[in-house]
């Protein structure tokens, strides 16, 4: 994305790709306190022989966080995988069509996320009314709501950028 396109998107499109970076950089930043964690647990286990309690349960909740902080800066920055074989052919060779097909990518897009945040949200309200844990009692336990809480949020905005992309691409 050029400066210049952004510099022309409306304040409520700067602002989504704000929330975007922002998510983006918390979800490198969760990936950097996993990587310390597994180091100091794996050195822990072969220096002390006592491993870290809970890090095999932090990285598997961690793992679903990350992709949902971090997928809506890859859509937006055009590194969803995709074949772009037809897509690009059709663009060139017939536009109208082909803003047409990408443009019903965009809406399968939203549609497929709009289904995992329908089902995902009576996950999390219960997750979170319960207050459900992952873990051992006396051992270590987390709870999972936050990670719940991760994947609307980052399911959220990822709509919101697919629905941006459509935008771009007839504004």
């Amino acid at each position: 994305m050029s400066t210049q396109t952004q510099q022309r998107d409306p304040l409520p499109l700067r602002l989504l790709d704000g929330i975007t970076q922002g998510l983006n950089v918390l979800g490198s930043t969760l990936i950097l306190i996993l990587m310390v964690l597994v180091g100091v647990d794996v050195a822990g286990r072969n220096l002390f022989g006592a491993p870290v309690s809970g890090v095999p349960e932090l990285v598997t909740l961690s793992i679903v966080a990350i992709v949902f902080l971090q997928i809506p800066a890859a859509l937006r920055a055009g590194r969803m995988t995709q074949s772009d074989a037809l897509l690009g052919w059709l663009t060139r060779t017939a536009p109208r069509a082909g803003k047409g097909l990408a443009t019903l990518f965009d809406l399968a897009g939203i549609a497929v996320v709009w289904v995992i945040l329908q089902t995902t949200w009576p996950i999390f309200t219960r997750a979170w009314e319960r207050g459900e844990f992952i873990g051992a009692l006396g051992d270590f336990t987390a709870p999972v709501w936050p990670v719940k809480l991760t994947l609307l949020v980052g399911g959220s905005v990822l709509i919101l950028q697919f629905a941006a992309r459509i935008w771009r691409r007839y504004a």
